[in-house]
């Protein structure tokens, strides 16, 4: 399916079967896959098939590289066709385990503001923040819809701002305020009369929307190719003409972090890495009819597993381990100086 096929036109239970039938050619890709199709099965109303598809990924809890996420998914899912019961118990679970994802936070505390818990919402979204982002100079940008849900739904409730919130509002790029986006008496100006109300509303949604299209416009990461030293031992020799891309591997793994600064720094968002392997670069350069040894290839290769789910978030949240796998944290190992 292209990313522009209006909604209307799409076949959510044909895609569904689709991405299912791509996950057992790509088993390394499954999980990602899998997501998606559930999430046409969702669309397409057959939530219990979705769940189903949930539950055959938690099956397999180790081999999941996000479990926490999956379950969120789940549990919104149950909730949305009568089993609140099981769908609390799962969204209790998550939030005892803290997953240091933003995502399943957000998911959670989503379904339980659809359901009109603002209060145990704005308790789960704060809970997130205030672990992925206590002492951390910059929020990384896939906390960003962590903050701006946490300021919904606190100004639902009518709170007043802290410093969480003024963060979102640094944070949040539109032309329309958070505050006057989140501002609960909008649903009145709908209903208005008045031509000056009505169209403020307009410019509001005109302002939501184009926050939506930036976001829809990266559905994955800009990603940076990155290869284990015995992948890269291995790719080199096996195809000499890259070893002018990769002089060493030490000299490799600082380009990674250095080319990531610098992207940060130009105010790009969502930055992730790729790590390779021999074999699946060598099925990549067959799939498109050239040869591994051809330099400019890499890019893509890294751009495709990006939009396979294979990117990781960076910077690492902090604490977490460098992505370079030398098994220290990433503020003790490339993140110094960071």
């Amino acid at each position: 399916m292209r990313p522009d096929t209006p909604a209307e036109n799409v076949d959510h239970t044909a895609e569904a079967a689709r991405l299912e039938r791509t996950a057992g050619l790509y088993p390394e890709d499954a999980e990602p896959l899998l997501l998606q199709a559930a999430a046409h099965l969702e669309l397409s109303g057959d939530r219990p098939a979705a769940s189903t598809l949930y539950d055959r990924l938690l099956s397999s809890p180790d081999s999941l590289d996000t479990p926490h996420l999956v379950r969120a998914l789940k549990a919104s899912n149950l909730w949305e066709y009568g089993h609140e019961a099981e769908a609390r118990a799962i969204i209790d679970g998550i939030r005892a385990a803290a997953p240091r994802d933003p995502a399943p936070w957000v998911i959670v505390a989503e379904s339980l503001e659809s359901h009109d818990e603002l209060e145990a919402a704005e308790a789960a979204f704060t809970e997130g923040t205030r672990l992925l982002l206590t002492d951390v100079p910059e929020p990384p940008y896939s906390t960003h819809s962590l903050l701006f849900g946490r300021h919904r739904v606190r100004r639902m409730l009518g709170a007043a701002h802290d410093e969480w919130d003024l963060l979102a509002d640094t944070l949040h790029s539109s032309p329309v305020s958070l505050d006057e986006l989140h501002d609960p008496k909008r649903v009145w100006s709908l209903g208005s009369d008045n031509p000056a109300e009505l169209e403020a509303e307009i410019s509001r949604l005109r302002a939501e929307l184009g926050t939506y299209r930036e976001a829809l416009s990266r559905p994955f990461p800009v990603a940076v190719l990155h290869w284990p030293a015995p992948e890269l031992t291995e790719l080199v020799t096996a195809y000499p003409t890259l070893s002018a891309d990769y002089p060493s591997h030490e000299e490799h793994l600082a380009t990674i972090e250095s080319s990531l600064r610098e992207l940060s720094t130009s105010g790009t968002p969502n930055l992730g890495i790729v790590t390779g392997t021999v074999p699946s670069y060598e099925a990549f350069a067959a799939s498109e009819g050239t040869t591994p040894g051809d330099g400019d290839l890499l890019p893509q290769y890294a751009t495709t597993l990006a939009a396979r789910g294979r990117a990781v978030a960076w910077p690492p949240q902090r604490g977490a381990s460098c992505w370079c796998g030398s098994g220290g944290t990433y503020e003790g190992c490339h993140g110094l100086g960071a």
